[in-house]
């Protein structure tokens, strides 16, 4: 069974950044798509971010354009959202998934941005 460990999320003001870190536990991590999706209060999961097999294409919600960069490194199984010009609205628990819907997630890690 896969297992998604994310971390790195925390309190930050807003115009502040933050790099998540997810690690997959699994021999196949090259093989697959990773995805980083989020749930701010009261909401639903939102696509941020994905990130292919093996080139490197990404793609990102709008929310996330010019902000975000997700990324990633076979040899640690680990891939990472780096997020800069942090927003109010980018308060939210954050997940890395197996899918744009959130499957096979992780517990999550909290990022807050406020003053």
């Amino acid at each position: 069974q896969v297992q998604l460990v994310e971390s790195g999320g925390g309190l930050v003001q807003p115009g502040g950044s933050l790099r998540l870190s997810c690690v997959v536990s699994e021999f196949t991590f090259s093989s697959r798509w990773l995805y980083w999706v989020r749930q701010a209060p009261g909401k639903g999961l939102e696509w941020v971010s994905s990130i292919d097999r093996g080139r490197g294409t990404t793609s990102y919600a709008d929310s996330a354009k010019g902000r975000f960069t997700i990324s990633r490194d076979n040899a640690k199984n680990t891939v990472y959202l780096q997020m800069n010009s942090l927003k109010s609205e980018d308060t939210a628990l954050y997940y890395c998934a197996l899918s744009p819907g959130g499957l096979g997630r992780g517990q999550g890690t909290q990022v807050t941005v406020s003053s």
